[in-house]
């Protein structure tokens, strides 16, 4: 089935919806088991929302043939936005506030570009973890990624962060270490883009309730679970990204260096690159600390631009499918709880 994406409305407009919708819907429980909502409340800067927008509409809508999946977006509004970007969200994208009067199955929380070195200083905290309180407590399953991966299991556990020696980018072999819901085939090849600058230490995790499905050798913990009302699932990777998303967070951060808004060139993404094209990068990284000016990027190599296609394709869609099946089979349980209560009691 084809994925929608559903536009806000006003909260006055949502409630006369939810009434309306759930009377009409009285008595078609196989449909309504078959309907996943779900909220992304974007959090990446105005460069990346209409990508990221489109990395998981993608995903998403690929593993929705045997779901009605309706998807809305959300926006916290302490996120400085430009002129541009919150004409954009107007458009399409409701206040995280208004979460407090949907009906959603799940919510995924994307990442954001960190400002402060404690996240707790961050200008839109609040407003995000009181997304999680709520998704803990409304939701069937919540998936938060990368920033909100940390956000989470320091509000949720007071588990935080690390700052890592360097840059964890690039593409990364994951061992399923753990059999799950989500990682049904312990085994299989998982691999997952990572792009951030802090970690989780896994014994810590470990020591909260968080089990660990996958690891790496290089990029330690990428997903791990915690079920409350809620099933959290955590992502420190972006397997919902694009075959170049890597290439343009390298192409941007070199632009920074010569701008002089970076201290240091950015190393390439590890595993990502031809080795061609990492010794050209290399090469001009060389060039660029030697002659740093923005006009230099008019020289920057061509071939940059990542692969073709997505090595690591196969992972979202294993994880997300498996994600909505999951959900969709909780749903259903709910649901058929629901008509034996109200055939019981003459509903």
């Amino acid at each position: 089935m084809p994925l929608t994406i559903v536009k806000p409305i006003s909260a006055l407009s949502a409630q006369v919806r939810d009434i309306r919708e759930r009377r009409l819907r009285r008595g078609t429980i196989r449909d309504r088991a078959r309907r996943i909502e779900i909220g992304i409340v974007n959090n990446m800067p105005d460069s990346a929302l209409a990508a990221t927008e489109r990395q998981f509409g993608a995903v998403l809508e690929s593993v929705s043939a045997q779901a009605d999946v309706q998807l809305r977006f959300y926006a916290l509004r302490q996120i400085r936005r430009s002129s541009e970007a919150r004409e954009h969200l107007s458009q399409l994208y409701a206040d995280a506030e208004a979460l407090g009067y949907q009906d959603l199955d799940a919510l995924i929380v994307t990442g954001a570009e960190p400002n402060a070195p404690d996240l707790t200083h961050e200008p839109y905290w609040r407003s995000l973890t009181s997304v999680i309180d709520w998704a803990e407590a409304n939701t069937i399953s919540t998936i938060l990624s990368c920033l909100a991966a940390h956000a989470g299991v320091l509000h949720l556990d007071g588990v935080a962060r690390r700052p890592l020696e360097e840059k964890c980018s690039g593409l990364y072999a994951f061992e399923v270490v753990a059999q799950s819901a989500l990682t049904p085939e312990i085994g299989a090849p998982w691999l997952v883009p990572h792009s951030r600058h802090n970690g989780l230490s896994e014994d810590e995790l470990e020591a909260k309730g968080y089990a660990i499905l996958t690891r790496s050798p290089d990029a330690g913990v990428d997903l791990f679970v915690k079920q409350m009302r809620s099933l959290f699932v955590f992502l420190q990777g972006h397997p919902e990204y694009e075959a170049d998303s890597l290439a343009r967070e390298y192409r941007r951060d070199m632009t920074r260096f010569l701008r002089c808004e970076l201290n240091s060139p950015p190393i390439p993404p590890e595993g990502y690159f031809s080795p061609e094209t990492t010794q050209a990068l290399a090469a001009f990284a060389a060039h660029a600390r030697a002659e740093r000016h923005p006009k230099l990027m008019s020289a920057f190599p061509a071939d940059a631009a990542g692969p073709a296609e997505a090595p690591w394709r196969d992972t979202a869609m294993r994880l997300y499918g498996a994600w909505l099946g999951l959900i969709a089979e909780r749903k259903a349980e709910a649901s058929q709880e629901t008509s034996s209560l109200a055939t019981r009691w003459g509903g």
